[in-house]
């Protein structure tokens, strides 16, 4: 559905070329969830733009659906551009519409009879579960309101593509849970391609399908979301996961470093369970077997769409030869154990 080939991107300022986008290759297919992950600055936003033609690559190809954007006239683009709908971190709504009126403007730039656009609008709001608020205006609505409004008018002229550009940064946790639901359903029901823009690790766990961690304007690491999840390769992409991990405490890493400085003799663990072993009396069962303390520094347990996810930081403490032996317990109970070590880049 959505290739790019070798696309790079460079601005350019009177001081300076700056490259937002270095050498990336993606392939997303049809009806795939596939989220694009990085901090401020990483590329994710002008990749996105270049994806729906608003930003033309410096060099490389995008293809949406085997077209190549490059070689198309702007009438052409504008056309092309109808089959790609795109939700936005602040909604982006008219301000002087109502619910319905915004549904329908996009139908009204497309030429689409009145009967059969005032029919579309409808069916389009009970889609997002705005029944009743058809005459609202955005000043009265919710957050999670204004974006199921955002999302209904990117769907009215039947996108094969849905492009959210931090689509929940500006929504509370249960609110962005909602409308990570709603997006969930839709890609069921139409078999939607929706590409995810986000900083945020926890958006890519709870629906994405595949994911790919951008720094610095280049793709550092792609795969399947449980297989990234599972095994990290990357430190940002490890930083992503433990910010996931534990959310409200944006110290793990410190902590990490300074217990790593109190107990020397120690090892530090993660510690990542699957499945059925996610919920499993592990802990207890080394304890029993072997004389080592353990220290629960932090933990969770997650889920994405496929898997249960677990994940704990412990330390363990004691005889290097138990300790040893631990760890080796812990494998043969198909427990995945990262050491981490002092000079680790955490």
């Amino acid at each position: 559905m959505i290739t790019l080939k070798n696309v790079d991107k460079i601005f350019s300022t009177k001081e300076k070329k700056i490259k937002a986008v270095d050498n990336v290759s993606l392939s997303i297919e049809a009806g795939e969830i596939y989220g694009i992950i990085g901090y401020s600055g990483a590329g994710k936003s002008t990749l996105i733009r270049m994806v729906n033609g608003l930003e033309l690559p410096s060099s490389g190809e995008v293809y949406i659906d085997n077209q190549n954007l490059n070689e198309l006239t702007h009438r052409e683009l504008r056309t092309t551009r109808q089959d790609i709908g795109m939700i936005f971190q602040h909604f982006n709504l008219l301000w002087s519409r109502t619910v319905k009126e915004n549904i329908l403007f996009p139908l009204e730039i497309a030429d689409v009879p009145k009967a059969q656009r005032n029919k579309k609008a409808e069916e389009l709001i009970q889609l997002v579960g705005l029944e009743g608020r058809e005459d609202a205006y955005p000043s009265q609505l919710s957050g999670g309101q204004k974006q199921r409004v955002g999302i209904a008018r990117a769907l009215a002229n039947d996108p094969k593509v849905l492009l959210c550009d931090e689509a929940t940064s500006s929504l509370d946790p249960q609110t962005t849970d909602n409308i990570l639901e709603l997006l969930l359903d839709i890609n069921r029901r139409l078999n939607l391609t929706i590409v995810m823009i986000t900083h945020e690790m926890n958006v890519i766990r709870k629906i994405c399908h595949r994911v790919a961690v951008m720094d610095n304007g280049r793709v550092v690491e792609e795969g399947e979301v449980v297989e990234v999840f599972k095994h990290p390769e990357q430190s940002i992409t490890k930083r992503f996961i433990r910010q996931d991990t534990d959310p409200k405490n944006k110290n793990t890493d410190k902590v990490l470093e300074q217990l790593i400085e109190q107990y020397p003799n120690g090892k530090l663990l993660q510690l990542k369970f699957h499945g059925d072993g996610a919920q499993s009396p592990i802990l207890s069962k080394i304890i029993r077997e072997f004389e080592i303390d353990i220290n629960i520094i932090q933990g969770n347990i997650q889920t994405t769409q496929e898997v249960m996810l677990g994940s704990l930081y412990v330390q363990l403490l004691g005889d290097e030869e138990a300790i040893q032996n631990a760890i080796q317990k812990f494998k043969e109970l198909k427990v995945e154990v990262e050491v981490i070590e002092n000079d680790v880049e955490l």
